[in-house]
């Protein structure tokens, strides 16, 4: 067997979404399993650590075997044994950093979203492509094991005709007052790349497209529901942009997908996503790990009468679906197609420009919250 050693540049690291989910959960863990078995090549990550603060890329490193690591990325960029760049840094850092690597020849893959703006994110793109560099944008919630039952669903025809989407996402983010906020207080500053909408309408955009149908034209309204936070040490800041907003899309095969995301809500559901879709033959609830269904033969008659206490238990009607397989994890599992395309030339069609379309997303999203209106999603 082959051994195909590949260097990943891993910037922002320190971060709990590059720590977590893309060291530990992806990354590691492949290394743990023994690398990435293609025919006759075992693909081998072999990743540097790179961030601003020593401190936490020491504490990590000795963690992980002693990686290596570095907070000089030019240096680290001029190395030609690291063959990928990745970038899990806040989003206002992203395009000047990968640009640096898109310049120094490495394949790119990122976080998103890719940046602030879709004329950035295109860029990127268009340099990638340019410069004859393979690229990819991380689209983790394709591969969580809900939605990959959901897709299993749609395509044995277990819907019919879908009809609507309902996108329920979301929890409480503490302020940071009383209580320790659960997510970096830049996610709460505009000028930072923080913001519900250019967060997570990225993330709607490719669930949508990829399930439901490409997505034709929206309306959104955002929210700043809790204007003032504290940061990690405790200080009170403007938190001057949206943490919350409600959003339709209209797809091209004429599904209608209302999806509520806020940082400014209680849960009542039975995870922090779900999906309830509607169809003429059945409908289906998709949380992270597990789908439930009624189809149209086991649909009860429902009857509306306010007047008397209701002695139907709704939920006891829905069937659990029984996984087909076993699931890896979402990250890891998009990790491993992207290295398996950088070495392999595997086809890999998670670009840079389905992340900039996740971008245009969310500034469309934003400038129907400034009309008041329903805009269409031109072509990238």
């Amino acid at each position: 067997m082959t051994r195909q050693a590949v260097g990943i540049i891993l910037n922002g690291v320190t971060g709990r979404m590059g720590a977590n989910q893309h060291l530990m959960r992806s990354l590691w863990a492949i290394r743990q399993q023994g690398g990435i078995r293609a025919g006759d090549t075992l693909i081998w990550p072999e990743p540097i650590l790179v961030g601003r603060n020593a401190e936490k890329l020491q504490a990590l490193s000795q963690a992980h075997e002693d990686l290596p690591w570095s907070t000089d990325l030019d240096a680290v960029l001029s190395d030609s044994q690291y063959r990928v760049y990745f970038d899990a840094q806040t989003t206002d850092r992203r395009v000047s950093s990968v640009k640096k690597a898109i310049a120094a020849g490495k394949h790119i893959y990122c976080e998103k979203p890719s940046a602030t703006t879709s004329r950035e994110a295109l860029e990127l793109y268009q340099l990638a492509e340019q410069a004859g560099l393979k690229n990819g944008v991380v689209q983790d919630k394709l591969w969580l094991p809900g939605l990959l039952q959901l897709r299993y669903l749609i395509d044995r025809g277990f819907f019919g005709k879908i009809l609507s989407v309902r996108g329920e996402f979301g929890y409480w983010v503490f302020s940071g007052e009383h209580e320790p906020l659960q997510r970096p207080s830049w996610n709460y500053r505009k000028a930072e790349g923080g913001g519900i909408i250019l967060d997570m309408l990225c993330h709607w955009r490719y669930v949508v497209d990829n399930l439901f149908g490409n997505i034709q034209s929206l309306t959104c309204l955002g929210a700043n529901q809790l204007p003032q936070r504290w940061d990690e040490s405790g200080h009170p800041y403007t938190a001057d942009c949206d943490d919350a907003a409600y959003a339709t899309f209209l797809t091209e095969t004429g599904v209608v997908c209302q999806f509520n995301s806020s940082w400014c809500t209680r849960v009542n559901r039975e995870d922090l996503l779900t999906l309830h879709v509607d169809g003429t033959e059945g409908s289906a609830v998709a949380g992270l790990r597990h789908v439930k269904i009624q189809p149209a033969a086991a649909t009860p008659r429902a009857v509306w009468n306010p007047d008397i206490e209701d002695p139907t238990d709704y939920s006891a009607q829905w069937l659990p679906v029984p996984p087909q397989r076993v699931f890896d994890n979402a990250f890891k599992a998009q990790w491993e197609l992207f290295l398996r395309h950088v070495v392999l030339d595997e086809p890999f069609r998670w670009t840079l420009k389905e992340g900039a379309k996740g971008v245009q997303l969310a500034e469309l999203g934003m400038e129907s919250w400034r009309k008041r209106a329903w805009v269409d999603v031109p072509d990238l």
